[in-house]
């Protein structure tokens, strides 16, 4: 396994920069955010450090030699919109982007993309179902052209008011992993699993990780904290930042030994990308640096973790 983060989190950093931080703190990936410039409507997207509109040879080239240089790999290039959006042309534009992150990961011999599925927040699971059944077909062979895989986060993104009653996401619970790889039995179709997601839902989050050990494509390390007496206030029905925040590894309930021994068990050899969206380590540049390096730290000392 591969040791990175998602470079999300340096928004106010060049490409450049980002690599040079992941080299000097000794990490060996990047998950290289891709969203197009200046379209950012939530936390943590419209981070673009690398521009797939420009797409010249050169700047390919550049690319390439300047993670060489520096000896850290491209995990895959993540853009995570919602392409099952109930506006048209929001979903539109985000399908044709898309496929643009597909071809550059194509060319930059990556071959690999984080995203979501995405949902339609105001209609049923099984109508959702039904929609993905016309979007997602196309998207996939589309990857699979390009020899590229497709790793969807389990994140139901409905944390807030404006999410809320669906979520944007349909691929979040091991039931409609079953329903969706039936649909579209594809090898370029998996996963990007992150635990934190099915602790909030009150979920094993261990156990998935052995049922579809070939479907797990990439994989993300960053912490959930429950807050029981806001819990207990509130109830599982409630906007789930009422309850609950991300954390760093190792700052909230995920049991981090258990989950990279299942890694290990399912012989998975790819990269682990830690995500960073605790709001305690966002006050400062310093800050954020910082905790990059705790994080790091925290995942290399399990006594399971194997590099």
């Amino acid at each position: 396994m591969k040791l990175g983060f998602v470079s999300a989190i340096l928004a106010n950093n060049s490409f450049e920069e980002t690599i040079d931080i992941a080299h000097r703190f000794h990490y060996q990936c990047v998950e290289l955010a891709c969203w197009p410039s200046g379209k950012a409507d939530r936390r943590y997207a419209g981070v673009c450090h690398l521009d797939v509109d420009h797409l010249s040879d050169s700047y390919m080239v550049h690319i390439k030699n300047y993670c060489r240089q520096k000896n850290i790999a491209i995990s895959a290039l993540a853009f995570y919109p919602n392409v099952m959006d109930g506006d048209l042309a929001k979903r539109e534009f985000n399908i044709t982007h898309l496929k643009k992150v597909i071809t550059a990961s194509a060319k930059l011999g990556v071959n690999m993309v984080t995203t979501f599925v995405g949902r339609n927040q105001t209609k049923t699971i099984d109508e959702n179902i039904e929609l993905f059944k016309k979007i997602w077909p196309p998207i996939i062979q589309y990857a699979e052209a390009l020899n590229v895989k497709i790793a969807v986060e389990n994140c139901p993104m409905l944390f807030s008011e404006d999410e809320w009653p669906g979520g944007q996401n349909l691929m979040t619970t091991p039931e409609i992993f079953r329903t969706l790889f039936a649909l579209i039995p594809s090898r370029s179709f998996g996963l990007n699993y992150d635990p934190s997601h099915f602790v909030w839902q009150m979920m094993d989050y261990i156990k998935p990780i052995y049922e579809f050990r070939d479907k797990i494509f990439h994989v993300h390390c960053k912490d959930i904290k429950l807050y029981r007496d806001r819990l207990d206030d509130v109830g599982t029905m409630a906007y789930p930042l009422q309850y609950m925040s991300p954390k760093l590894p190792g700052l909230g309930d995920v049991n981090w030994i258990n989950y990279i021994s299942a890694l290990a068990d399912i012989r998975y050899n790819g990269y682990v990308c830690i995500e960073i969206e605790d709001k305690a380590f966002e006050g400062s540049p310093e800050a954020i640096l910082n905790s990059l390096k705790l994080s790091k730290c925290y995942i290399e000392q399990l006594p399971v973790w194997t590099v």
